[in-house]
């Protein structure tokens, strides 16, 4: 029962980290848009609380239940290479999150040198990896 509790409660961490890690790089696209100093300021902390009042907590979260669901079935290593392949997932995932940290902060200085169409792209990133992660959690194709 233990399990299936920490299980949960990691799900629930994921979906609150993806919120921010999908919405993070919307306000990116929408600062470098910004002309105004009053629409970058505004952004500038919509960004930073975003990312260290939600972004940061619930991947910590995602985290520590997840090595919690390794130390509660330490054999999921035996049940194929997608457990492999998904925790590589998750370890560019955290490098993505870190990088829009980054970004966060380039923003809060005005030293951001990239336009609004590098960050619809790079707003597609964590889209790509949650389908990828979600395929490999649920199908197992290896």
């Amino acid at each position: 029962m233990l399990y299936l509790w920490v299980k949960a409660f990691h799900i629930v961490a994921i979906v609150c980290w993806f919120a921010g890690l999908f919405y993070l790089p919307r306000l990116f696209v929408y600062h470098a848009q910004s002309e105004d100093t009053v629409s970058k300021e505004r952004f500038s902390v919509m960004e930073r609380k975003l990312y260290r009042g939600i972004m940061g907590p619930a991947m910590l979260a995602t985290l520590v239940f997840g090595i919690w669901l390794i130390v509660l079935n330490p054999g999921i290593f035996q049940s194929g290479a997608w457990i492999h392949a998904k925790l590589t997932l998750v370890v560019l995932l955290i490098g993505y999150h870190h990088m829009c940290g980054a970004q966060v902060k380039r923003f809060a200085r005005g030293e951001n040198t990239r336009s609004h169409v590098f960050y619809r792209w790079f707003n597609e990133v964590p889209v790509l990896m949650l389908l990828a992660i979600v395929i490999l959690v649920v199908v197992k194709p290896f």
